[in-house]
């Protein structure tokens, strides 16, 4: 695309170097060459920009006034740079498209419901009374169960397996290996054995809800497991049954959430957090990576440490605990010292 006319579909002001020339691709400040765009969003990156090799960078005004930009760099200014170069991404590095059309490898059961412009591909299976919502793909080796609703335009990548009666929204991605519907890990402890709890509810996916990959969801035991509108899920996270995920939640990878928990909007989960069943998470709260949670945490919180705490006492106890041995050292002095003096 020439210059002028990515500046126009990310509402962005060419301002200097070249506005004719192409761009082919897209790079971050450190590594960008000709032919290339790129963006400065963060001023501690502004270092970089007098040497940027780019043909053309997204910057805001306040960052432009005073750059030193080379000469053959066009100075992109818009709004949200970050936003803009995002959009200018998706218009350089398209998805590839896939023609609409149902494999002949594919099995529907007789009930299937397919909307219009749909992809099944090869080796997928479709159960019995299960639709598929219009411009949604489903790629190769998907199972998908019986009574389970698929909204519009959403993704679904290889080997995902999503179990009876679920319910997905518009706009969903669901990346490969994901399992959604499985049984709860619930058992009841009875004449020296484990008897298991029937999972009888669902699992039900707002829109616009992304998934990473072997990502599991179970099902509810009577109820659903809940994803609310806009939340994304990173790889590798366990959601056990019954919880509730509100709208514009993330849950970073490893991380695992035990039965029956409330994660509400707008919430944030670090890395490798843990959460014990019935936990409450308030809305905007931050939960930092590898924390323990045990008990609630309030709204708009930051917690750090396992079990967690408030994330500046954890910090203020970590950083004592770096300082034990060398108190250690100075109490044996001391005692050392008081004992010759008692002798």
């Amino acid at each position: 695309m020439l210059i002028t006319e990515l500046a126009q579909l990310c509402n962005a002001q060419p301002q200097g170097g070249n506005a004719s020339a192409s761009i082919t691709s897209a790079a971050d400040i450190m590594s960008a060459h000709a032919y290339q765009v790129t963006v400065l969003s963060d001023g501690k990156y502004k270092k970089y920009l007098k040497d940027c090799q780019a043909s053309a960078c997204f910057i805001s005004q306040q960052l432009a006034e005073g750059s030193e930009a080379p000469k053959n760099l066009t100075l992109l200014i818009c709004q949200d740079p970050e936003i803009s170069f995002l959009n200018a991404v998706k218009a350089l590095h398209p998805e590839p498209h896939l023609k609409r059309q149902v494999s002949e490898h594919a099995v529907l059961a007789d009930t299937t419901t397919l909307g219009y412009d749909t992809y099944v591909g090869p080796f997928a299976s479709i159960g019995q009374h299960s639709s598929v919502g219009d411009s949604s793909t489903i790629e190769a080796s998907v199972h998908i169960g019986n009574h389970v609703a698929i909204g519009k335009n959403c993704r679904i990548h290889p080997n995902v397996v999503i179990y009876d009666h679920s319910v997905i929204g518009n706009n969903v991605i669901i990346h490969a290996g994901a399992i959604i519907g499985a049984d709860g890990f619930g058992y009841k402890f009875r004449d020296n054995q484990h008897i298991k709890v029937p999972h009888v509810g669902n699992v039900v996916i707002e829109d616009n809800v992304e998934i990473g990959a072997n990502t599991c969801i179970d099902r509810g035991a009577l109820g659903s497991t809940r994803i609310g509108l806009g939340s994304k899920i990173d790889n590798l996270v366990q959601l056990g049954h019954n919880n509730t995920v509100g709208r514009n939640v993330i849950i970073c990878g490893q991380s695992g959430i035990s039965g029956s928990c409330t994660i509400e909007d707008g919430a944030i989960l670090a890395g490798s957090v843990g959460l014990a069943d019935h936990v409450k998470i308030g809305s905007r709260a931050v939960i930092m990576a590898r924390s323990g949670i045990s008990q609630d945490v309030e709204p708009g919180a930051q917690v750090f440490g396992s079990p967690a705490k408030d994330k500046k006492v954890a910090w203020r106890e970590l950083a004592a605990l770096a300082k034990l041995p060398e108190l250690i050292q100075k109490i044996k002095a001391l005692e050392s010292r008081l004992t010759k003096l008692e002798e």
